[in-house]
């Protein structure tokens, strides 16, 4: 008689991950005491596979390719110095990026050794099983699932179908640069009760950044560019704000109260103005809680009510994640909340086109010099074609087309085209078009 072997299946770590995240999910105090077992081999190649090899590389100097020449043998070299609490996370590479809205301001970004980019992914996909689950529907910042967009989105959809008195524009200080390490490491030691995994993040803190071959170790921020600070920033948000108004702000409140944050970007929607007041006049002392601060040349109430705007009464405007929101008129003349690209973004985005087509206009032919610009355009619809947009986007691709003429005109002293002759030619090969990418109702 023949017997069939009967075989349990075998879980991956993402299956594994998945479970984590459901306990999470079912029971939002759940404690964790063993995670380390997700550092294997199986994960850490996935994380390898998934690094992109053209990101700027740490103060090593090892590409991924680099890397992966002995691959098999530097990831159990890796998994045996992480059993032994051998492995120590490199200092971190610091570059300065301008700032898209302040020409002459810069945002710095911090950039790891390949290592330790595979195990910072790691770990990023573990605290995010952990706690995804448990964040704020109203927080969307490098969450899987979510984006701008729907941030965008939900927030219109919230002031077109109620009715507030004020939004809180609210902006805060260097969020990344001055989150404190110990509360961090105090708000995650609530849920994560493994020791070895906690040294670890506590190594990731303690890592040096270089700067202008200077070296110093800080008590506060997480980097940005660093694969694990996006959840870090989040969770530290979630305790020191979201949670905050959950709890303590909306059943504080004579009307309702909404919040929608996208990182430290953030707009409290209030039903009433009194309690806008309130809320701002607090808001600074739980900020400071957790060593965070206003931006208080930022932060500021804005009126927004539809019932004063149908009364003639000018009500104001605030912008968030690169939009402007103001109320207008439907086609049916309703008042009704709309969006439109904000004016700073516009002007810094046109300044940037401006900036490469300096820089390239010698650098190719006129139709190609013409295609490659056509596609540098073409994030900036992605991004920016929303409902009640198509106007101001028309408008850009407009202002860039004359940008186009200008400088292709400076190739040379003598004068290449005028715009008759362009317009013949964008004819010919037309330019991208105004498009609705994304609809808010």
């Amino acid at each position: 008689m023949n017997t069939t072997e009967i075989t349990k299946p075998k879980w991956d770590t993402e299956t594994k991950l998945a479970r984590v995240a459901w306990l999470s999910k079912m029971d939002p105090q759940k404690e964790f005491t063993t995670l380390m077992h997700f550092y294997n081999e199986e994960s850490l190649l996935k994380c390898y596979q998934k690094l992109d090899r053209k990101k700027a590389i740490g103060i090593d100097k090892i590409t991924k390719d680099q890397y992966g020449e002995n691959l098999m043998e530097n990831i159990d070299n890796l998994i045996k110095r992480m059993k032994k609490m051998a492995y120590r996370p490199g200092n971190i590479r610091e570059v300065l990026i301008e700032k898209e809205d302040k020409p002459g301001a810069y945002r710095p970004l911090g950039i790891s050794n390949f290592e330790d980019k595979i195990v910072q992914m790691q770990t990023a996909k573990i605290l995010e099983s952990i706690y995804d689950p448990i964040f704020s529907d109203r927080s969307y910042g490098f969450r899987p699932g979510k984006s701008c967009h729907h941030a965008i989105k939900d927030l219109h959809n919230y002031l077109y179908r109620n009715e507030i008195e004020v939004v809180i524009d609210m902006d805060m200080a260097n969020f990344f640069g001055t989150i404190d390490h110990k509360i961090l490491e105090n708000l995650m030691r609530m849920k994560i009760k493994d020791p070895k995994f906690m040294r670890y993040i506590i190594r990731m803190f303690k890592a040096g950044i270089l700067s202008e071959n200077e070296l110093r170790v800080t008590e506060e921020g997480v980097p940005q560019g660093s694969v694990c600070s996006p959840i870090m920033a989040n969770i530290y948000a979630h305790y020191a704000i979201d949670i905050w108004v959950e709890q303590y702000v909306q059943p504080n409140c004579h009307g309702r109260v909404e919040l929608f944050r996208y990182a430290d970007d953030a707009i409290i929607c209030c039903e009433r103005k009194e309690d806008a007041n309130r809320i701002l006049k607090v808001l600074d002392k739980r900020l400071a809680k957790f060593n965070l601060k206003l931006n208080k040349d930022k932060t500021k109430t804005v009126e927004f009510s539809k019932a004063k705007a149908k009364r003639g009464i000018q009500q104001g405007t605030f912008d968030f994640l690169g939009f402007t929101f103001f109320l207008g008129r439907s086609r049916q003349g309703l008042v009704i909340p709309k969006v439109r690209t904000a004016r700073k973004r516009y002007i810094t985005k046109l300044k940037k086109v401006a900036v490469w087509m300096k820089t390239n206009r010698n650098k190719q032919k006129l139709k190609p010099l013409w295609t490659v610009f056509c596609a540098k355009l073409r994030g900036h619809v992605e991004y920016y074609g929303v409902s009640f947009n198509f106007e101001k986007m028309n408008s850009f691709l407009g202002e860039a087309r004359k940008i186009f003429y200008k400088w292709i005109n400076r190739r040379s002293q003598k004068k290449s085209m005028n715009w008759e002759k362009f317009g013949k030619f964008c004819e010919r090969h037309p330019m991208l078009r105004a498009v609705i990418k994304h609809k808010l109702f």
